[in-house]
């Protein structure tokens, strides 16, 4: 395919990833005794047996280079007041973690306030493309209730569920998945 090609497909490519809403996380690994995070929107859950997660890591980025290195990373699944963080954790330099209330836990930072924080040991690697997948073992958690800090249309938001409405079956689904009438 043309170069020209190429860059109006990566356009489209882009604008059309801006327009699915992702949740947002830090995901952090120890350097010695300094702590390093990035902010990311390419992670999952993958499995519930075992516990595991995925998450997709720029393969020039240094923090791929910790996790590979210590075999260990923590995710911080931010919640919908932090998006100064997510902002702070996005851009480039060894000060991300400036002002920023934190512990090691399992041997990789965790932030305070965080709704949601993983620990994982690295199971596998995969390259593909320019990034890494790490899939990883969770080995902890810790979980709250507190709406989620999503990414969608190239700004921070959050999730607000919709009313219920009936389905074409006339009944109108709960939020355990089954329906009543």
């Amino acid at each position: 395919m043309p170069q020209q090609q190429l860059d109006e497909l990566a356009a489209r490519f882009r604008d059309a990833m801006a327009a699915v809403c992702t949740p947002v996380a830090v995901v952090t690994a120890m350097d010695g005794e300094r702590p390093h995070g990035s902010t990311v929107s390419a992670f999952a859950s993958l499995s519930m047996a075992p516990p595991s997660v995925l998450v997709s890591l720029d393969r020039g980025s240094d923090l791929l280079g910790l996790v590979l290195e210590s075999g260990t990373f923590g995710m911080n699944v931010l919640g919908s007041a932090q998006s100064a963080l997510a902002g702070q954790f996005a851009r480039k330099g060894p000060e991300k973690f400036q002002d920023v209330s934190w512990r090691v836990d399992r041997g990789v930072p965790r932030i305070a306030d965080v709704p949601h924080w993983v620990a994982a040991e690295v199971m596998e690697t995969l390259d593909v493309a320019d990034h890494t997948v790490v899939f990883g073992r969770v080995v902890d958690i810790a979980s709250e209730t507190i709406p989620p800090l999503t990414y969608h249309g190239r700004i921070f938001g959050t999730h607000a569920a919709l009313p219920p409405t009936p389905t074409t079956t006339g009944r109108t689904p709960t939020t355990t998945g089954r329906t009543h009438r």
